[in-house]
């Protein structure tokens, strides 16, 4: 009989450690493509995977299926190459494809140390496959232990102290050109998830000349209410653009927001700024950058490894590697355990048909009302019985041996695969 292993999980993906932008974004899928390669998965035999597509990282986790199905599928649904992948992505098989998906989801594996969004960005993944029944039951209880780890670590050590985000990094970046953003002219462009953090940051740091635009105003001005900003109509992009200092932008737009034409009315009044693109794929067009009064940032240029915050989670990274091998141990051990979960099942509807029919038989020859009284005190006898056996079975689940002799013993031969 085949039995669940470790080695039966396999990762692929492109992220931040050797990827450029210009390359992730390629490779980068929308909620859509995500959708479209679930859907191709399915039709090619895969039926327990997820995919996790962030600015840093996209990376497909899957149970039963082959890295190069997967990488197959990656190239197909996205706009990533197969020469692409083979320069820059990576494939992990067994007990190195787990412990990774463990340190993506602790933050261990994120640009910023300890990022609090990942975590989010993991369980939509999880919850989008699970809502196409494309979860294993092997791959479902190992994404509990994953998020338990995840748990742990934000109760049992400081990692998630100080601000692990994208956003934040941002707005150090921008700190590190301008010495305070109060007198500052910003634009934040986007008022998505990322967008909206960004902006709670800039105004925590003193930011009071900022300006919101989203490509749908109200959701700029639902933001931009909180904390009494001004909204501009993407329409206003040029003069908005000149007047900043500061722009941010972070969007999910396939295609850039600002690009060379954009820049028109700045270049009549050049003045220095910076702009931050925080998008994959990119939303500033890389020709903006050759401008000479522009000072463009992406992703890739983005660190918070001066920050104070930064170096007190560094601290931290031991007791992380300690609980995600305690909760791989955990799951393991269930894992392995499942090798005797068909004997179990087949043992106790043996010892329960036994019962049965010997209940039935003497059915009719009890003379008394007390009948149920009997059902339940044989339930409770042969319940006691196999315990004993299950017990034994659990405790020697490593060994096919112990399980095979107990499926002989009682003719239990569903138990050892054979309809």
């Amino acid at each position: 009989m085949v039995h669940p292993t470790i080695q039966d999980f396999t990762i692929i993906g492109i992220n931040h450690w050797d990827a450029p932008v210009e390359v992730r974004e390629r490779f980068s899928l929308d909620a859509a493509s995500k959708l479209k390669m679930l859907e191709g998965a399915r039709r090619e035999g895969i039926d327990s995977m997820f995919v996790v597509s962030t600015c840093n990282r996209t990376e497909v986790f899957a149970h039963k299926a082959t890295t190069s199905e997967l990488i197959r599928l990656l190239t197909t649904y996205s706009n990533g190459s197969l020469d692409d992948f083979h320069e820059y992505g990576f494939e992990l098989e067994g007990q190195r494809a787990i412990n990774h998906l463990f340190k993506v989801a602790t933050g261990l594996d994120s640009q910023i140390l300890g990022d609090l969004q990942i975590v989010k960005q993991v369980k939509e993944g999880y919850e989008l496959s699970a809502e196409k029944e494309m979860i294993s039951g092997e791959l479902h209880r190992l994404i509990q232990h994953v998020f338990r780890a995840h748990k742990r670590s934000r109760n049992e050590t400081s990692l998630g102290h100080g601000a692990a985000t994208v956003a934040y990094a941002a707005v150090k970046f921008a700190m590190r050109t301008f010495d305070n953003l109060i007198n500052k002219n910003i634009l934040l462009v986007g008022t998505g998830k990322i967008g909206k953090v960004t902006c709670k940051n800039l105004v925590n740091l003193g930011a009071s000349k900022l300006t919101l635009v989203n490509r749908t105003r109200d959701r700029a001005e639902f933001v931009a209410d909180k904390f009494n900003l001004e909204v501009a109509d993407m329409e206003n992009l040029p003069e908005q653009i000149a007047d900043a200092d500061l722009v941010i932008v972070a969007t999910g737009a396939s295609e850039p927001i600002i690009r060379p034409e954009h820049m028109q009315v700045a270049m009549e009044r050049p003045k220095f700024k910076v702009m931050l693109d925080l998008s994959v794929p990119r939303n500033i067009d890389p020709k903006v950058a050759a401008l000479d009064f522009v000072d463009v940032a992406n992703m890739d240029m983005l660190s918070d490894v001066t920050d104070e915050a930064y170096k007190k989670r560094e601290e931290e990274v031991p007791l992380v590697k300690k609980i995600i091998d305690d909760e791989y141990n955990n799951y393991k051990l269930w894992l392995n355990e499942q090798r005797v979960v068909p004997t179990i099942k087949a043992l106790t509807q043996r010892f329960e048909s036994i019962r049965e029919d010997e209940l039935n038989f003497f059915k009719n020859k009890i003379e008394t009302n007390d009948f149920d009284k009997i059902d339940n005190m044989t339930r409770r006898i042969v319940n006691k019985i196999a315990a004993y056996s299950i017990e034994h079975l659990r405790d020697h689940h490593e060994s096919d041996e112990v399980a095979e002799m107990v499926a002989k013993m009682f003719k239990l031969e569903a138990a050892n695969g054979h309809e």
